[in-house]
């Protein structure tokens, strides 16, 4: 697919509902007594993986346009599935599953595609074995396919060695089932959909620094979820509006929550124009409208427990640093090496090829802005926000970017490019 300069961006735009918590919303619907109404769904590839795989175990899920019903069934009333569940190219499923599924009276085998064969699950088999649980990577390498015996679990307290949300929520859900109280501790407070949820839909579990605690007893009960906007997808047309002279866009209803609101502090460090409108902060999920302005940047240093707070918006952020007058430094982002693709390395060699000054080291990278952009062609690593950062790059460089296989934005995002035309003039 091929990209080119844009005038500048105008225009209102809602993007899709939050990957993460969409995700959840299923999982926990699918183990809650009563039907889920779930609103803003992210009808993406690896959230759609999510709904196939319960599907599978016997839950009755409807799509009706915007509404999804989820038909729970309990805390015990999945059924053992007939073949093996795949869950396409979602870590998220994967890893969240296997703590749910540690814990049925039935054994089960998981997989995905040819990338999540390649991502690292012994974060996950450890905590979960530790807790009594029973997998085994098939292939001998801590990857996926993994083939789960449920068993009967008790409750730890885990240590996790690097701030994840998606292994913190797979101990957490595994420890809905376990004897006693299951606990995880990080380094730093990971995004928190999983407790914000479960507190929801009536489970115990409490909060304290950086320290989750789960009790198992309590019955789910059935909720009305409505999905934010994704604040990571959200990112890409803020990064967009911002090195774009002349842009102004007003992007709906997006998802604030403080442990994923990272971009936005990163914003105001590089002294953006981004203002805050219409906040909510009841319970739940805070929301606000952003409305950002072009402008100029300054670079900024991104470290420590900010990261978790912006790992998926790292790969734009780069980008943004390519714009802003002085030295960017990303570290502590070790963790962008085993996502989709090795991130550091995809975007430090994209953004190279568009001539820029960027390093790769060895747990982020350094960006020195100032380089003026051409037009390059960009191997996505069919990793979905590499495809997107370098559309939004493409936008403020000269010349044409060829993006190879650009389509891989259908994971989370399948009307990304129309969505960012109808806010480019020419």
């Amino acid at each position: 697919m091929k990209f080119s300069r844009t005038a500048c961006l105008k225009g209102e735009i809602a993007v899709p509902g939050d990957k993460s918590i969409s995700h959840r919303s299923v999982m926990l619907g699918a183990l809650a007594e009563g039907t889920t109404q779930i609103r803003g769904f992210l009808s993406g590839a690896d959230c759609l993986s999510t709904i196939a795989c319960f599907s599978e175990m016997g839950i009755s899920i409807e799509q009706k346009e915007d509404l999804v019903l989820v038909h729970g069934n309990g805390l015990r009333g999945l059924k053992k599935p007939a073949k093996v569940l795949d869950c396409g190219n979602s870590g998220t499923t994967t890893r969240l599953i296997s703590g749910i599924l540690a814990a049925q009276e039935f054994d089960v085998t998981l997989t995905g595609d040819a990338s999540i064969q390649k991502r690292p699950m012994k974060r996950i088999i450890e905590p979960l074995s530790q807790m009594g649980a029973r997998i085994e990577s098939l292939a001998g390498n801590g990857c996926a396919p993994l083939h789960i015996t449920g068993t009967a679990l008790r409750g730890i307290h885990y240590h996790t060695p690097v701030a994840s949300a998606q292994v913190k929520s797979a101990i957490l859900l595994a420890g809905l089932y376990a004897q006693g109280e299951t606990a995880v501790t990080e380094p730093y407070v990971s995004r928190n959909h999983t407790e914000l949820m479960l507190s929801a839909f009536g489970a115990d579990i409490r909060t304290q620094g950086t320290t989750a605690r789960v009790y198992p007893g309590r019955p789910l009960r059935a909720q009305a979820v409505t999905v934010p906007g994704d604040i990571s997808s959200a990112a890409f047309f803020i990064a967009a509006a911002l090195i774009v002279p002349g842009s102004e866009i007003l992007i709906k209803s997006v998802g604030v929550n403080p442990t994923r609101d990272g971009i936005l502090r990163v914003c105001r460090s590089m002294g953006a124009d981004v203002t805050l409108l219409n906040r909510t902060d009841g319970p739940g999920e805070p929301t606000a409208d952003l409305l950002v302005r072009s402008g100029s940047l300054k670079g900024c240093v991104i470290e420590g427990a900010l990261i978790p707070t912006l790992i998926d918006e790292l790969p734009v952020i780069a980008v943004l640093a390519c714009f802003a007058d002085g030295e960017t430094v990303i570290r502590d982002a070790a963790e962008l090496k085993v996502k989709e693709s090795n991130r550091i390395a995809a975007m430090t060699e994209g953004l190279r090829a568009m001539g820029a000054d960027a390093a790769e080291t060895e747990d982020g990278m350094i960006i020195r802005g100032g380089q003026p952009l051409h037009g390059a062609v960009i191997d996505s690593r069919n990793d979905h926000r590499i495809a997107m950062s370098f559309a939004v790059a493409s936008l403020a460089a000269d010349g044409e970017t060829t993006i190879r296989d650009a389509d891989c934005v259908d994971i989370s995002y399948p009307e990304f490019y129309a969505d960012l035309r109808r806010l480019t003039r020419s």
